[in-house]
């Protein structure tokens, strides 16, 4: 069930002072809007905190930033949108500060312990900020929606399903019209956590999929494109394009609905949310690592299964303890009520819920 923010116990700060830290970096309240001596950041952060990773959580990132460093002028925040294999990456070799990522680190990823700019021995932090349905997207005239079942979805991605009229597509949509029109399929070209969450849908859904999920596009042929625009371009410029997007993206193109137990459910927040409410947690993690396990074969009601979770990562024990302060305050914003806000105004976003932010919380108040 997707909670508002009156249907969770929220952390109850705003502002300024809910993106502060604690000590000597708070300011008494009175003050806290005021202009500090010599043009510092009211809140007493400064120095530059360095991100990046998923593409798919770009536009809510970019919001974030903004608002982050209005409240806090001595701050820089950067958030490169390289996709979330070089988001993480980049962190295990310390170039990252923290990185968003389209899934979480896997047990044998986190076995080696090679996380460079963490203290060695010490869990990473793993919040599942960031909650979104992942559309499919296309491009016909005159066509807005369209019902897909999870094999004939399959056999579009594949490559074994070629035409826009072919029989398995117009037995789902009746009353519409199909074109004679070849189909191009748009998968992404860069290792992708967009690209792991489909692949996973696909491979749990239907034998059709006879690939295990991947972040790299497990065949050959369609038409490949890097990161989340790329895929929006590529499908938007076409005609008889498909694609796959964080569904913020899809704007005015058109979407499938997916099948689910008897019916066809379009994409939404409230739908994502509900789907990750019912998966359980990655077995065998820290505390501090909210790694779950989707539910990708759900038939409950409203649940829409291609979900899309990406994660805040970071150290909870890093080797330079000056960057401490920004990594803290900075995620802290993200999973509050008014950092949760932002991301639904720019990305359509899914607010986590009362659960996952308690655990959260704890998680980023634990980072030293």
């Amino acid at each position: 069930m997707r909670l508002s923010s009156t249907g969770r116990r929220p952390w109850r700060l705003s502002g300024i002072a809910a993106i502060a830290v604690a000590g000597s970096l708070l300011l008494a309240s009175c003050a806290a809007n005021e202009p500090a001596p010599g043009g510092e950041s009211p809140s007493g952060l400064s120095g530059t905190l360095v991100g990046g990773g998923a593409s798919s959580q770009d536009a809510a990132q970019q919001a974030w930033v903004a608002a982050f460093q209005t409240a806090n002028t001595g701050a820089t925040v950067e958030y490169e949108p390289t996709g979330s294999g070089a988001g993480r990456d980049n962190f295990i070799a310390g170039a990252n500060n923290f990185t968003g990522s389209d899934r979480a680190f896997k047990d044998d990823e986190l076995a080696k312990d090679n996380f460079t700019a963490c203290v060695a021995g010490t869990p990473i932090v793993e919040i599942p900020n960031y909650i979104s349905p992942i559309a499919i997207i296309f491009k016909l005239d005159g066509i807005t929606s369209l019902n897909l079942d999870a094999a004939t979805i399959a056999g579009i991605f594949k490559g074994d399903i070629t035409k826009w009229n072919d029989q398995k597509i117009a037995s789902q949509n009746a009353g519409v019209t199909l074109p004679d029109l070849a189909i191009t399929a748009v998968h992404r070209s860069d290792e992708s956590g967009t690209t792991e969450n489909f692949t996973d849908y696909l491979h749990a859904n239907t034998p059709v999929w006879d690939a295990d999920a991947s972040g790299n596009w497990p065949y050959e042929g369609g038409e490949a494109a890097n990161g989340t625009s790329g895929v929006v371009d590529a499908v938007s410029n076409g005609t008889g394009t498909i694609g796959y997007a964080d569904a913020s993206r899809a704007g005015g193109l058109g979407t499938v609905a997916v099948k689910v137990g008897g019916d066809y459910v379009e994409y939404s927040a409230a739908a994502a949310a509900a789907i990750v409410d019912e998966s359980p947690a990655a077995p065998g993690r820290n505390a501090v690592d909210l790694a779950i396990e989707l539910d990708r074969t759900s038939d409950a009601a409203g649940v829409y299964p291609i979900v899309l979770v990406s994660y805040l990562i970071a150290c909870s024990d890093y080797q330079d303890d000056a960057i401490v302060p920004l990594v803290k305050a900075y995620l802290g914003y993200i999973i509050s009520d008014e950092g949760q806000a932002v991301g639904v105004k720019a990305a359509g976003i899914a607010p986590i819920s009362a659960t996952l932010f308690d655990k959260a919380k704890a998680a980023v108040d634990s980072i030293r």
